[in-house]
């Protein structure tokens, strides 16, 4: 990833890379800004091979900061700059890293609640700051930047309840901007709206690498705000986006007429098929629907301009093999449903496994195919349709959530004797989340909720509780979440919820 940040930057060093309310940053600027940073890392004794976490919010001090580790040869653990207590300290310890790099303003407390992880935390004020702290540093020469060198380490949840650290190679990094770009079309001219949050595979793969494969800019904004949206993409001239369902299934309500915009593609996935078409009559914007996760580089399928049909997920990438297989592990035929399963034709276009868990990553390859837990099943020409998830996540607002992290932080309130956590579909968020529980005497829901409130970011708070006297199970004591995955007249929204609910009948 250094290597082509240098190589645009002595290519098109005077063209703009990163735009920013009424900043820019050239191509030039931010590879100098990298590599004295990595000048700069070295005075905190970061050393090649670190693992370092950065924890800041969506603006481009977060790329400035990724840049200066990955030319000083460290690898970067992005967290969002929200996360806080166990989970925080779980990644903090699991990833070994040394340091931990946050925005000045939170640096109080991210240095409170890591106090027991023994790690550095290195407050950042602002890319002003940040450009003239490193300014006084000479150059340092990049590290080595090989096809299998770790540049990331994202931590994705996962069913046991503790989430996994996805390493992902720089080659992974660079052959999906190369795929993007190539099936948008994406030119040195585009610019490309970017709010999804930056710690995030989809944003660095989808909106960062197809700018250093091509040379266009990105345009980062804070936040997604659907009120807001056109008057941000005019005000950075953008051409295209980055999404999760969710952004198009709010987009898809903001607007009752077609409107006019600079915008012509987007790419992302997740969008329902009652959306995308809705917005096909509304926004001039080519829908770019792809499927992959995070290990699997970002995209193994993609709707591409060259090769395009509405309602799939795309066709494969080249370098990648797609199937989708039956409980026997053979290989169905098209228009039978499966779980998809994939391999790369390349070396290090994948994750490389995840960090410190080797059995995780043989799990994950049954006999040399990596099983995504998403069922899918493929036309006759070829195109990828997804059908569901076969694994227990819970996918809310594209955020991937673990109903074990839940339920264990539920367990820990002293009025729950057992509970479980769901998906329930949901038109906006394709999920959210309910959680049934049995309660005991006394039980009260207004102290439940402050209970997870205090202990949960907020995108894993549900939204329903339900309460029941037992919690459906198989004989061998495995929840059956099937059965619990629909509200109904006992389902309390918690949003709208008045205090005060008593236990069950």
């Amino acid at each position: 990833m250094i290597s082509r940040l240098l190589r645009m930057a002595s290519e098109r060093p005077d063209a703009p890379f990163l735009l920013f309310e009424d900043q820019r940053w050239t191509f030039g600027a931010v590879a100098q800004a990298a590599l004295r940073g990595a000048a700069w890392l070295e005075t905190l004794a970061v050393q090649p091979g670190d693992r370092v976490v950065v924890a800041i919010g969506n603006r481009p001090l977060f790329l400035f900061a990724w840049f200066s580790l990955l030319a000083r040869g460290a690898v970067a653990v992005p967290v969002s700059h929200e996360m806080f207590g166990e989970p925080l300290r779980y990644i903090v310890g699991q990833s070994e890293s040394r340091l931990l790099l946050c925005e000045t303003s939170d640096q109080a407390r991210f240095a409170t609640e890591t106090a027991s992880c023994g790690i550095a935390v290195h407050g950042l004020a602002g890319e002003d700051a940040y450009l003239a702290a490193v300014g006084s540093h000479a150059p340092a020469a990049p590290a080595a930047a090989n096809d299998d060198a770790p540049a990331a380490i994202l931590y994705t949840s996962g069913t046991t309840g503790q989430p996994k650290g996805v390493v992902i190679p720089n080659r992974s990094y660079l052959a999906a901007g190369e795929k993007v770009a190539e099936a948008i079309g994406i030119t040195q001219d585009d610019r490309i709206m970017t709010f999804l949050p930056l710690h995030h595979a989809n944003p660095q793969m989808y909106s960062v690498m197809s700018a250093l494969t091509t040379g266009c800019s990105v345009a980062i904004v804070a936040r997604f705000s659907a009120s807001r949206f056109l008057e941000q993409a005019a005000h950075y001239r953008a051409t295209g986006f980055t999404y999760v369902g969710t952004v198009l299934s709010i987009l898809a309500r903001e607007w009752t007429a077609p409107v006019q915009t600079s915008l012509r593609w987007c790419v992302g996935g997740g969008a329902p098929r009652a959306v995308w078409e809705r917005l096909n009559g509304l926004l001039p914007v080519q829908v770019h629907e792809l499927y992959g996760m995070t290990e699997t580089g970002g995209l193994v399928t993609i709707n591409a301009r060259s090769r395009y049909r509405f309602g799939s997920v795309g066709a494969a990438r080249d370098d990648f093999d797609v199937v989708v297989l039956g409980n026997d592990g053979r290989t169905l035929a098209p228009g039978q449903i499966g779980e998809i399963a994939v391999r790369p034709r390349e070396p290090h276009v994948m994750m490389s496994g995840y960090f410190r868990k080797p059995a995780e990553t043989l799990a994950a390859m049954e006999n040399l195919w990596f099983h995504t837990g998403d069922l899918g099943r493929f036309d006759a020409d070829g195109f990828l349709y997804f059908e569901g998830r076969k694994k227990e996540l819970i996918r809310r607002g594209g955020e991937m959530i673990s109903p074990v992290e839940i339920e264990l932080t539920a367990l820990k309130f002293a009025q729950i004797a057992d509970c479980a956590a769901v998906g329930v579909a949901d038109e906006i968020l394709e999920e959210e989340i309910k959680l049934v529980v049995v309660p005991r005497a006394a039980f009260d829901a207004d102290a439940l909720l402050a209970h997870l409130r205090a202990a949960l970011p907020r995108h894993m708070v549900p939204r329903y509780l339900e309460l029941a006297s037992e919690i459906p199970k198989t004989p061998t004591q495995k929840i059956q979440r099937f059965r619990l995955a629909r509200n109904s007249a006992a389902t309390i929204d918690l949003k709208t919820a008045s205090q005060g609910h008593g236990s069950p009948g």
